[in-house]
């Protein structure tokens, strides 16, 4: 008979053993991690990002504001709290290192019919403690375990995911509300100069010298100057209600310094965006796949061990006893291995050795994915961000002018040279080019956000390392 010191003897080596794969993770093609093909104004490719970018607009009203939506915003505080949650999963499978141990006991006071029958109530007591260990000699303690903490690192990569998203949403709105702001202003100068203008042509209809048809005409321009004001109104408070949202605040909450803002913080500094290789380390995303790609690894190891036995050492002590004679009494203890093993019908464990495999391959395809859309989201980004600068050179270009042609129109008009129509010609032109300008402000303020944004957040981990 093989005594219980030989049988330890013949499974602590096979402690050592863990069946299922083991994880590595998987390569970056070779074309990913160079310089990126698309070259933009205003950025540098030889060093990387900032931890905290937005801190290159030099703004402490946008830094307030960001840190405010990390304290408060609705979507981090429910990724953080995925995240607790992960790591208490975790928690709970490490318990499965240690021996489990059940406590009971109790009393009761009654009759219990014994061999002399004995009319009389007694007391009687009984307690025990058992423990029970389950040997990890095929590794499924240790592959829940490998899981478990791929999964909570997953949820922390997601969670940075959200900061580097609710960041580049909170600047987007901010400088969207500046810059309508800005907006506003400008429209309202050119409809002080269309105001002049309608003026000075009623004045010259009274003296008769010009037509009713000049007079509309004038004031044709004015209505078509006011009627830009309300649109950029509306921009202007939309942003600041999901500027509100982005902080945890209701629409009547709109932060002050958002609500006074008229200029838009620029960027002081040149973007640094590194390259591929660095992007990938740097991106929540990559790194939250490569995570779940572990965590499907390690499954494959958990379903295996269902294929083989699994071994408990067990032990308990006992003891029952009564207030006299009649009422049993005495000690039980006893200590011994328990194998369970599910042969040979092994089809269902089978089957989840399948499913784990599909689902590890569902990992990689995802993990796959995520580079291969780090990489087109930053390219796309650079390309973008690149042709509006060139976009917003020219009508700047062109307001400079059409603000020169429409102060020499109207000395020219004052001198008599040229009719009242040149004049409005000039006006709305110059209102047309402001307004486009004012647009692709817009859209470059948002375009730069966005390459912040594909660039990764510049948190400074290097997550294809640390998360192995």
């Amino acid at each position: 008979m093989l005594k219980p010191s030989a049988l330890l003897g013949l499974l602590i080596p096979l402690a050592s053993c863990a069946v299922g794969p083991d994880y590595h993770a998987p390569p970056l093609p070779d074309a990913s991690t160079g310089p990126f093909v698309t070259t933009a104004p205003g950025t540098i490719s030889g060093a990387e990002p900032r931890q905290q970018w937005w801190h290159l607009y030099r703004s402490p009203d946008l830094d307030a504001l960001i840190e405010q939506a990390f304290a408060a915003n609705t979507d981090l505080r429910l990724a953080s709290a995925n995240m607790q949650a992960a790591e208490a999963v975790l928690s709970e499978a490490r318990t499965a290192l240690v021996p489990a141990t059940v406590v009971q006991g109790g009393a009761t006071y009654g009759k219990n019919q014994q061999p002399l029958f004995l009319p009389k109530n007694e007391l009687t007591y009984q307690g025990g403690l058992q423990i029970s260990y389950q040997l990890d000699v095929f590794g499924r303690v240790r592959r829940s375990i490998e899981a478990a903490r791929a999964d909570a690192a997953a949820q922390v990569y997601a969670r940075d995911a959200v900061m580097v998203s609710l960041a580049a949403a909170v600047t987007d709105a901010y400088v969207s509300a500046c810059t309508a702001g800005e907006a506003i202003e400008v429209v309202q100068s050119s409809i002080g100069l269309a105001t002049d203008s309608s003026r000075m042509v009623e004045a010259q209809e009274r003296a008769g010298s010009a037509s009713n048809l000049d007079l509309d005409r004038s004031q044709v321009a004015l209505e078509r100057a006011r009627a830009s004001l309300a649109p950029l109104d509306g921009q202007r408070r939309s942003a600041l209600f999901e500027l509100a949202a982005l902080l945890g605040k209701p629409p009547a909450a709109v932060p002050e310094a958002a609500a006074r803002c008229v200029r838009a913080p620029l960027s002081q500094d040149a973007i640094p965006i590194g390259d591929g290789a660095s992007l990938l380390r740097r991106r929540p995303d990559v790194a939250e796949s490569e995570r779940r790609l572990a965590a499907a690894t390690a499954r494959i190891g958990v379903a295996s061990a269902d294929l083989w036995p699994s071994i408990t050492l067990g032990g308990s002590v006992s003891r029952v006893g009564g207030k006299d004679v009649t009422a049993s009494q005495g000690l039980s203890y006893g200590v011994g291995p328990a194998l369970t093993f599910n042969f040979p019908n092994i089809s269902a464990a089978r089957a989840r050795v399948r499913e784990a495999n599909a689902a590890t391959q569902a990992s990689l395809a995802q993990f796959d994915g995520a580079v291969l859309n780090a990489l087109k989201e930053t390219e796309q980004a650079l390309t973008i961000y690149a042709t509006e600068q060139q976009h917003h050179h020219d009508l700047s270009a062109a307001e400079q002018r059409a603000d020169s042609a429409y102060h020499r129109a109207e000395l020219l008009y004052r001198a008599g040279s040229i009719a009242q129509l040149d004049l409005i010609v000039t006006e709305n032109e110059l209102l047309d080019a402001r307004l486009a300008r004012i647009q692709s402000e817009q859209q470059l303020s948002s375009d730069r956000v966005q390459l912040f944004r594909a660039l990764g957040g510049g948190w400074g981990r290097d997550v294809l390392t640390t998360a192995n």
